[in-house]
Formats: C-alpha cells, structure tokens, sequence
C-alpha cells in the first residue's frame, strides 16, 4: 500500500484511519510504507517518522513482530500471535494481538494489524478461572471431611427419629434428611475439581463428540430445540479425553438450551480450523497451537455484559436454582487441555444470542 494520495486510495486511507486497530503495511526489505493513525498512537510517532523507516528501527531486532512478519512473508501464509510484548524506546513495553497478511501480488509486502488487550485478557481470565477452580478443590477437600461426615451422622439420627415420633412430625425427619442429601450432592460437585491426574492424550474426532451431545440433547433437556451444524469435514483430530470433552459440550449445549425461547429456539453448532492461532503458554516460552475452534451459539437473550468477566468464576449463575459450577467445570477441563475458552454476545443476531467459543490443540503432529 504506497503513501500516494489520489482520489481512490484517499477514501481507503479514510476508512482505515478510523479503525481503532493499528494498521500498517511494510514492503520487502521490511520497510513501513503506510500507518493509520492508531499506529502514530500506539507508537507514538508520526506518520513522517515511521514512514521509510524499516521495522527493525521501531522495534528492537529480537522483537516477535520482526519474526512473525519475516515468517508470514517465507510461508505466504495468514498469522496471527497473541499476548506479544511490543517494545520500543518511545512506547515501551505494549501486550499485542498481532495478525499479519501477505500482500497478493506484493512481491514481499505485508499487511500488519496490532491489537492492544484482547486475546491476551482472556489467557489472564483463563488463569483466574483456573486459580478459582484450584481454590474450589481446596474447598472441596475440606468440606469432605469437615462437612460430609457430620452429615452423615444428622441424616441416620434423622432416620431413627423418624422411627419413634408420630406421623405428624415424620414430615420434618424426612425433611431433615433431603436437606441432607441436598449439601451432600453439592459438596461431590465441587469435589470434581479436586481431580489433577494428567490428562492421558489420545486423537479425538470432535465432531462425533458433538454429535454424541446432540443426541442426548435432543433426545432430553433440548427437545423441540432446532440445531444447525456447520463443520469443517477437513479439520483434524483434537488432542484430549473424550469423556471429559464430551462434559465440556453436555454443558455447554444444555446452558444454551435453558436459554433459548420456548418457541423458536435455535442452538448452531460450528467447527473451524484456524491456521496460525498461538498463544503463551504460562510459566515457559513455549506457545501453543490452538488451531481447532468449536462455537455453541444460541438465540436466548444474552447475557450480561457485567457478568460476563465473572461467567466462569465458581458460585456464579444467572439460573435460580443454580450452584454456578457448571461452567466454572468447563474453564477448568478445558484448561486442563490446553485450551481457551470464551463467551461473547452475538450483538448483530435479532434478538440477541449467546456464543461459547473452545479453542482446542489437534493432536501433535496434525495440522
């Protein structure tokens, strides 16, 4: 994309001078020939300055954006990193999505899009979703002991009770005894996050995953729900537990069932392969493929924008009766698998709508 002003590339400049993104765009020799005025704020640097300048001048050499535009350019191919730290003299240090595109027909340019704080806050939501799902395991353990025992205790003395006192007060002994059961049941929920045995890999076809969970959906707590599926038939086979993937979606499915309207209600179910998706592993410099994305997507009212940074912390729900560790379960399997997890409203569809979003890795070696 050359700098030169005419009729044409003025309408263009316009339009991608009002994206809240930086673009910019670099030829061969990596040196910047456009930037849109989020590239002179987010670099702090005018348009003059940066214009000619090569990109190892506004980034040090070792910079990840330096390797990933010189990648995209030796594979002709779309990639896009997250969670990359920006650095520079007069910007500092910025955490960045980066996209990168070769030209068609650039002879060796390419098309930069920066994005400050997106993926990355979701990979810092997934560690608090994790920290929340270790807190609930620690919880469980003690509840175990100090909470199940003794009720177990309470439930038989309520039995014996039940056995002496008269039928007008068998109706609280019994009562005594649901309640009982009630905690109990709640306590083995939260005891699911106490399982940290490694998770044994294996190939996983995710589309009989999702067919599987349909089946038992429509055949239970979905009937009358209408589901479209959009699969991608080419993508590869996932990474992970099969029984555990198929919770992740049991669940997933059935919030979007109770959300959707009686009449009319719709659940999509979509699989794509994303060429170039990484993110930061925690703890080391390794990035993860996660190139396989499953959406479960509703047309029920949306939820919450305050709630939604909350969705899959434990204890949280919007269901009158619900404990709010459902989805807090599915943060925690899919973390455990290296994967993402997301929710989104779907803003542009009538009536609103929900999207989960499951970023998964194909087995090594695919894809």
């Amino acid at each position: 994309m050359a700098p030169a002003l005419t009729s044409a590339s003025l309408s263009l400049d316009q339009i991608l001078s009002s994206l809240p993104d930086s673009i910019m765009a670099v030829e061969g020799d990596n040196k910047i020939t456009y930037v849109n005025n989020s590239t002179e704020q987010m670099l702090y640097s005018g348009a003059r300055m940066l214009l000619g300048r090569k990109l190892e001048d506004i980034v040090p050499f070792d910079s990840p954006l330096v390797a990933i535009v010189n990648q995209v350019r030796l594979k002709s191919a779309i990639i896009s990193e997250y969670d990359i730290v920006l650095g520079g003299p007069r910007h500092g240090d910025k955490r960045v999505d980066v996209h990168a595109s070769p030209v068609i027909e650039g002879n060796g340019a390419i098309v930069i899009q920066l994005q400050e704080r997106s993926i990355a806050q979701k990979i810092s939501q997934q560690l608090s979703h994790r920290g929340a799902a270790r807190s609930v395991a620690g919880m469980a353990s003690v509840l175990a002991h100090e909470i199940k025992n003794p009720l177990s205790g309470i439930r038989g003395s309520a039995q014996l009770l039940e056995q002496e006192v008269g039928e007008s007060d068998k109706e609280l002994t019994r009562l005594i005894c649901e309640e009982t059961d009630r905690i109990c049941a709640l306590v083995d929920q939260m005891e699911v996050f106490s399982n940290n045995r490694p998770i044994v890999p294996e190939h996983i076809n995710i589309h009989l995953v999702l067919e599987h969970v349909r089946k038992l959906a429509q055949n239970g707590f979905a009937k009358g729900v209408t589901f479209k599926e959009f699969y991608d038939p080419s993508i590869p086979s996932a990474r992970g537990d099969k029984g555990q993937l198929i919770q992740v979606f049991l669940n997933l499915i059935k919030n979007a069932a109770e959300a959707v309207p009686g009449a009319g209600g719709e659940i999509i179910l979509t699989t794509a392969y994303r060429h170039g998706v990484r993110v930061a592993v925690p703890g080391s410099s390794e990035r993860m493929h996660l190139p396989l994305e499953i959406c479960v997507m509703d047309n029920g009212p949306g939820i919450a924008d305050d709630l939604k940074p909350h969705l899959f912390d434990p204890f949280v729900t919007t269901k009158t009766n619900g404990t709010g560790l459902g989805l807090a379960l599915v943060a925690k399997i899919v973390g455990d698998h290296g994967g993402i997890i997301e929710c989104d409203s779907i803003k542009e569809k009538k009536g609103g709508g929900t999207l989960f979003r499951v970023l998964l890795p194909s087995y090594k070696g695919q894809g």
